[in-house]
């Protein structure tokens, strides 16, 4: 077993310096001492469209800086997505990425890859519980803040006030295995609270969608039609555009798609459709290549022993993780032109076709 020495100093200015003096894999097939960077990319699912995108931006990054990318995905099964790092660690990999399925269970993949004096990065959702060498992400509270703050926003254009106007929502969190999806409700649960407790929302229905397929939202939102009755919900609280694509084709079966506000989140291609048509009315722009670009620098980093900075610091249960975060942003009709678009994440021609 190698030795493995991880030196973390945070600054005043909450940058932690990240110089990892890791050894080279003492397991798996040797490779030349002058050969590129390797860097194996552990996905949850390659199923969405999101996934897709953000394998293809952190390959071609990683190519551009010089290193090799060794990609699998899991396919949503945890036992695969141990198998494929334990693959990817006998392929002499320099570093290894993974976006978990279930943050709690990789971490048994964190300590076979420090065994083999391999540093990982958990991207966008953090692995809980271990020794994590970084974590690359987007502010996900914060994510969660924005849906909920737009939703409240557009229902109670006052603000919260006793006394005021009442409305219903239904909400749909996203899968129980996926830190992320907690760390969303959170934030839900931040711009909500002030109207919950003043008696101006009720939620009629909520429940978690397995991971996070479209059908589990389509679901949640029939048994949250049908237990309003008559009285139908003023918004569904989606938290991401393949549940909200789901709990959209349960409305257009009652015909009430685009009558109820619905949010999301990741600016999916359909999304964005959905919301130029009027049926979906708003999601969360994650700029996903901005962050995959990050990630992709920062392995090729880890797997050159080269320092980097995190601005931030995760608590995974275990310590406070290095973390590097990216910005985003809500996005409804009027602003698709000046981010989703402009940032050429999708072409204005694209978003006028049909899906």
């Amino acid at each position: 077993m190698t030795s493995r020495t991880l030196l973390v100093t945070v600054s005043c200015a909450l940058s932690v310096l990240l110089g990892a003096l890791l050894s080279k894999p003492s397991q798996g097939p040797s490779r030349p001492k002058d050969s590129p960077v390797r860097i194996g990319l552990s996905l949850d699912t390659l199923k969405e469209e999101r996934w897709q995108r953000d394998r293809d931006t952190f390959t071609a990054k990683a190519r551009a800086l010089g290193a090799e990318v060794v990609v699998l995905s899991a396919n949503s099964d945890d036992l695969q997505q141990i198998k494929d790092c334990q693959s990817l660690l006998g392929q002499a990999i320099d570093v290894l990425v993974i976006a978990p399925h279930n943050g709690e269970a990789m971490s048994k993949a964190v300590v076979a890859a420090h065994e083999s004096g391999v540093p990982v990065l958990a991207y966008d959702r953090l692995i809980r519980n271990c020794d994590l060498d970084l974590y690359c992400t987007f502010d996900n509270v914060k994510v969660g803040e924005l849906q909920g703050r737009f939703l409240t926003e557009r229902l109670f254009p006052e603000g919260p006030r006793a006394g005021g106007p009442k409305k219903r929502i239904a909400r749909i969190y996203g899968a129980p295995t996926d830190n992320n999806a907690k760390l969303f409700k959170q934030g839900q649960d931040n711009a909500l609270r002030p109207f919950l407790e003043n008696g101006q929302l009720e939620v009629v229905f909520e429940d978690w969608a397995e991971d996070w397929k479209p059908a589990n939202g389509k679901r949640i939102a029939q048994a949250a039609l049908s237990k309003a009755g008559a009285q139908k919900p003023d918004a569904i609280l989606a938290s991401n555009d393949g549940t909200a694509g789901g709990a959209i084709q349960a409305l257009r079966e009652e015909g009430l798609a685009g009558k109820i506000l619905v949010t999301g989140q990741d600016a999916d291609l359909d999304a964005c459709r959905r919301i130029l048509s009027g049926e979906q009315t708003m999601t969360v722009y994650k700029p996903l290549p901005k962050l995959a670009n990050a990630a992709a620098e920062a392995a090729f980093h880890l797997g050159k022993r080269k320092p980097l900075i995190a601005r931030g610091a995760t608590d995974n249960g275990f310590k406070p993780v290095p973390t590097q975060e990216v910005d985003i942003v809500a996005v409804e009709k009027s602003n698709l032109q000046e981010t989703v678009i402009k940032d050429g994440f999708h072409k204005a021609s694209d978003l006028q076709a049909q899906p």
